[in-house]
Formats: C-alpha cells, structure tokens, sequence
C-alpha cells in the first residue's frame, strides 16, 4: 500500500498563516481511525525540509496560505503540482523563508525527488499580523479544504480541479 501525506504549512501566530495547519488538525482527527497509510505533518514552511518531509510519500496533499491579490480572502487554488509549476508568486508573500513550497516543489522535481503525485490547495489570505488567528473567511475555507481532501482521500482516485 503507498503512502499519503498530507502537509499542512504555516505559522500559528500569523493571523491566516495558520490556515495550512488547521487543515492538518481537521485531517489529523478523522484519519487516525479510517486511513491507516495516511501521514498528516503540520510544517512551518521551510522548502528544504519539506523535501525530507515528503520523501517515501507517493501521493502528497499541500495546504498553504497565499496571497494573489485578485481574490477574496477564503477563495481556493488547487494546483497538480505534479504536472506544472506553482505560481510562486502566490507563495512569495506568505513565506518567511528563503526556500518556500513553490521552489521546494521545483526543487525537488530537478532533483527526481518529487512524489509521484503532489497536489497544493493555497487558501487566499489577507492578514499575517503576529498574535492574531484566521479571520472568518480563512476558517470557512478550511473546513472547505478539509472536506474536500477527505473526498479525494477516499476516492484513492486522483481528482482534477
């Protein structure tokens, strides 16, 4: 049986930053009892150990805050990373490393040590104030992102956009 991983990257502290991490806890909880081979990682972002993170995972599921300046915040981007590059452009704003998901993804496919198959679901935000939670639209959008890798999870089918 191949393992799945689902990572959840952000920061806690940071306002919707920590929208990445509370798609893992939801994750986390119903997945301990229905999905034996399914690793759920909550990650702070930093490209080079998401390398190591993922390794030996076949299907990877990413959950990140971004930022494009064109949608509300709560709006969903799905992305099969897999076959085409990120936008890192969404992922610029929101990282406070120097190797972030986006270039941690290319990163690994110039190094043949992407996983099979690697799917990012960018939550759009707006607020990374230190010492603040999600606003209400982030929140909504991670019960949306929940639900619906908890979808494809069971499909153990890959889904498109």
């Amino acid at each position: 049986m191949s393992e799945r991983l689902v990572i959840g990257v952000g920061h806690e502290q940071r306002g919707d930053d920590a929208a990445g991490l509370l798609v893992a806890r939801r994750l986390a909880d119903a997945a301990a009892s229905a999905a034996p081979d399914l690793r759920v990682l909550e990650h702070g972002g930093d490209g080079m150990d998401l390398l190591l993170a993922w390794e030996g995972a076949e299907r990877v599921f990413l959950v990140d805050a971004v930022v494009s300046g064109a949608r509300p915040p709560g709006e969903l981007h799905r992305f099969d990373a897999h076959r085409v590059p990120l936008p890192s452009a969404l992922f610029a704003g929101t990282s406070t490393h120097a190797l972030g998901v986006a270039e941690a993804i290319e990163l690994g496919r110039s190094l043949g040590r992407l996983p099979e198959r690697v799917v990012v679901y960018g939550i759009e935000a707006e607020r990374f104030d230190t010492g603040t939670g999600p606003g209400p639209e982030v929140l909504a959008a991670v019960e949306r992102v929940a639900g619906r890798l908890l979808e494809e999870l069971a499909s153990r089918e890959p889904h498109d956009a």
